[in-house]
């Protein structure tokens, strides 16, 4: 298992040792020196600069809403990969009391349960106090306890397996709560039966949808990656999980285009570049080949193609991560200069799987 990652738990031993900090402090003081140079790795130097323009330029960044947790998750993927922080995510979630969302009438909505992720993050990798995951395991205890009594229907969209799914699993695996693990399995069969088609290996968008939106299958994906970083590999549920992700890695493979990108439509043979279904289908595919689920030979190419698309085309000189479709509920065009939240996000966990894969960007060797 790659969770945390050698990279992950390098880079915060390097900064605790050379700098005498606690774990906690990492996430809010930077480094003397970054663990990767921007001339070892142009990959760490597109991370920094994309984290630090929509720290600058993104609107609303206030809420714990699922647009600034998916990006506040790629956020941490920076410091967890360069060393270097924007000092942006631990007062992000200190302002928001560590409290998930509400919606009234839809107590178990997974948007709302986003930003546990972000949560986890902090308390898993810089800042170990209990109050960050409180709110989080109080809504999952509930919400285990609805799935108990027969109610498996709440992940009914497709984004809702990155949603809310990481953290069950997390939780699960942290407490040692089978309960937990169970009901995220009931939901999760729930949803395969409604969404997922064997044929083509696909996931649609939900109950109402004929298509197979690229995004849509990207937050599948990167669901299914953060579930089998953390489940034991004894564990009777993975196989299925395992499964899944490697069918849909080899019909995804087969339907990249020719540029690197994905088409917002998987299936359509036209469209422009849309960056947020092609980074979370790189983080994906980069990750299985990192794991040793994938075999490098057939996958490797795909995610170097994909890398260069949106290095090259979506992501600006000074780190705008542009071609973002604004549409978040199906496939949608996107602009150059359309950008949102979870784009870049999505962009910063590519960059994370993708940098383990690039020579230049290993760490130097400890003294």
């Amino acid at each position: 298992m790659r969770f945390p990652g050698i990279r992950g738990f390098a880079v915060l031993a390097a900064a605790v040792t050379a700098g005498g900090l606690a774990p906690a402090a990492v996430a809010s003081a930077a480094p003397a020196a970054p663990a990767v140079s921007a001339a070892q790795c142009s990959v760490a130097d597109l991370m920094v600069k994309a984290g630090d323009y929509w720290v600058a330029h993104g609107p609303n960044l206030a809420p714990a809403d699922s647009q600034n947790s998916t990006f506040h998750v790629g956020n941490l993927a920076i410091v967890r990969t360069t060393g270097v922080s924007n000092h942006t995510t631990l007062p992000w979630g200190q302002a928001n009391n560590y409290l998930l969302p509400t919606t009234a009438g839809q107590p178990f909505r997974a948007e709302d349960e986003a930003a546990g992720e972000a949560f986890l993050d902090l308390y898993t990798y810089f800042h170990p106090d209990p109050p960050i995951l409180a709110d989080l395991r109080s809504r999952l205890a509930t919400e285990v306890d609805s799935v108990e009594a027969g109610h498996t229907g709440y992940w009914d969209h497709v984004t809702a397996l990155n949603m809310a799914m990481p953290s069950f699993a997390r939780i699960g695996v942290m407490d040692s709560s089978e309960p937990t693990l169970d009901a995220m399995q009931k939901l999760f069969h729930s949803t395969e039966k409604s969404l997922f088609d064997e044929f083509p290996g696909l996931w649609r968008t939900d109950a109402h949808s004929a298509g197979y939106w690229a995004q849509g299958n990207g937050w599948a994906l990167a669901a299914l990656v953060k579930v089998l970083q953390v489940l034991p590999a004894n564990d009777p549920r993975r196989p299925e999980y395992l499964r899944v992700f490697k069918k849909m890695a080899t019909t995804l493979s087969v339907l990249q285009r020719p540029d690197g990108f994905w088409n917002a439509n998987l299936l359509l043979p036209f469209g422009g570049p849309e960056s947020s279904g092609t980074s979370l289908i790189t983080y994906g595919l980069a990750w299985g080949i990192n794991s040793g689920v994938l075999d490098s030979r057939w996958f490797k190419p795909g995610v170097d193609r994909a890398w260069k698309a949106l290095s090259t085309k979506a992501v600006t000189a000074d780190g705008m991560v542009g071609y973002v479709q604004p549409k978040t509920d199906g496939p949608g065009s996107a602009k150059a200069t359309d950008t949102s939240g979870y784009g870049v996000g999505a962009f910063l966990l590519a960059g994370q799987q993708v940098a383990d894969l690039t020579p230049g960007c290993a760490l130097p060797p400890a003294n």
